[in-house]
């Protein structure tokens, strides 16, 4: 693995790991209505245009850290409007 990959990859694992923590408390709390609807449809577009770029470049930090980035704000996106 070369410098720009490692930085790529620690990019990655700090963007995703700061959505761990909303998940948690939402699902803890069963509670979202705090949280922008809008702000989070906008990220959840922008994070599955970043994993197509990721994959159509085949960039493993963007898709590895897009992929689960897009599950978090998904889950964040379903309890928003569940709750």
């Amino acid at each position: 693995m070369n410098e720009v990959s490692s930085i790529g990859f620690l990019a990655a694992i700090f963007t995703t790991t700061s959505f761990i923590p909303q998940v948690i408390k939402a699902i803890r709390t069963k509670s979202a209505k705090d949280l922008s609807l809008i702000m989070y449809i906008i990220l959840l577009t922008g994070q599955i245009l970043w994993l197509s770029y990721g994959i159509l470049t085949h960039s493993y930090p963007l898709i590895i850290g897009n992929s689960i980035t897009t599950v978090l704000a998904s889950i964040i996106l379903f309890l928003r409007i569940k709750y």
